[in-house]
């Protein structure tokens, strides 16, 4: 769906003008929510993902003017989109992460066919070989580190999508990266889409077909709006049905970075820079059941594309942060500091 675009100060026009009534305050405001306590790499043998905190990365903060300087203090996501020098910009990274005794987090983005060709697809067809190479050369820059990787939002829930070409041999490909990062020592998260997509069972069997027994697990609602209550009974549906299946270990992290409004949230239609969509609340693991972690892996404010005021894909742009914020208590400092002024 084409919404157009709009310029910047339009757009933060709009959403001021729709977050007004939010500005007021409650009677008693929601308590903040605490730093979480360093944490010390175990010497028995544990994996140090168990116990160490996510790694803070500072690109928001810098792109933002170090304006957001409430949401620039949370974990988020790097993507690799296919760029240059992916194993460089890879090692540099986790090698920041790792002196910080951090876990860093990556979403690789780059297969064939991409988004379907819509706002986020690559600039250039990429094929199967290209692909194929990228995967290897990320893998490179993940020596001795400690990595969580979400392997290609919606690729999976594309897959027989009838009006997205390109694809190539996509279940191959993303069995053959889940095999090569593995081995690099990440901890590998298979996109799964979301509750409002393809069901669970359709997504087990898509799961099971690249391999995802030989992966950490999958991932849901990546920069989706979907409620947290039903992410956590989807990704709790495929577990069962996997195990149906003879696959049973399989962990799941669910981005919550846009599902503050919870069932109340935008239609499924408003999908690109969703105007409806509000912070979730601060990422963190949580080792619980089925359930690894729940995170920010699309970063607040990242334009999603040329739709709903928002720039180029993957571009930061402060109308977006500003809507994402209006009805959060624990970010309230940056709203009224940076959007209200």
């Amino acid at each position: 769906m084409n919404l157009g675009s709009r310029s910047l100060l339009a757009g933060l026009a709009l959403a001021l003008a729709g977050l007004a009534p939010a500005l007021a305050a409650p009677t008693v405001p929601a308590p903040r929510v605490a730093e979480h306590p360093a944490s010390v790499a175990p010497r028995d043998g544990t994996d140090p993902r168990l116990t160490r905190d996510l790694f803070v990365r500072r690109t928001l903060a810098a792109r933002a003017g170090a304006a957001f300087r409430e949401i620039a203090r949370e974990p988020q996501a790097l993507w690799l989109t296919g760029g240059p020098e992916p194993t460089r910009h890879t090692r540099e990274y986790v090698r920041r992460a790792e002196a910080a005794d951090r876990t860093p987090m990556l979403v690789v983005y780059n297969i064939p066919g991409r988004d379907c060709g819509q706002f986020s697809a690559q600039p250039s067809p990429v094929s199967g070989a290209q692909y194929r190479a990228y995967v290897r050369a990320v893998a490179a820059g993940l020596t001795d580190s400690h990595p969580l990787v979400v392997l290609e939002p919606d690729a999976l829930s594309f897959v027989g999508d009838t009006g997205c070409g390109g694809q190539g041999a996509r279940l191959a490909l993303l069995r053959d990266a889940v095999r090569v990062l593995g081995a690099a020592g990440a901890w590998v998260y298979v996109d799964a889409g979301n509750s409002g997509w393809q069901p669970p069972g359709r997504m087990a069997r898509l799961l099971q077909r690249v391999d995802v027994a030989g992966a950490r697990g999958f991932a849901t609602n990546v920069a989706h709006t979907r409620a947290k209550v039903d992410e956590l009974a989807y990704a709790r549906a495929i577990a069962a049905r996997l195990a149906r299946r003879g696959i049973s270990g399989v962990h799941a992290v669910i981005d919550v970075g846009r599902s503050g409004a919870g069932r109340a949230g935008p239609d499924p239609r408003d999908y690109c820079n969703p105007v409806a969509a509000r912070l979730g609340e601060p990422p963190r693991t949580v080792f619980s059941g089925v359930v690894d972690a729940l995170l920010w892996i699309k970063p607040p404010g990242e334009s999603d594309g040329y739709c709903n005021g928002g720039p180029a894909a993957g571009e930061f742009f402060p109308s977006g942060a500003c809507r994402l914020m209006g009805q959060s208590w624990a970010y309230y400092d940056d709203y009224r500091r940076v959007c209200v002024g």
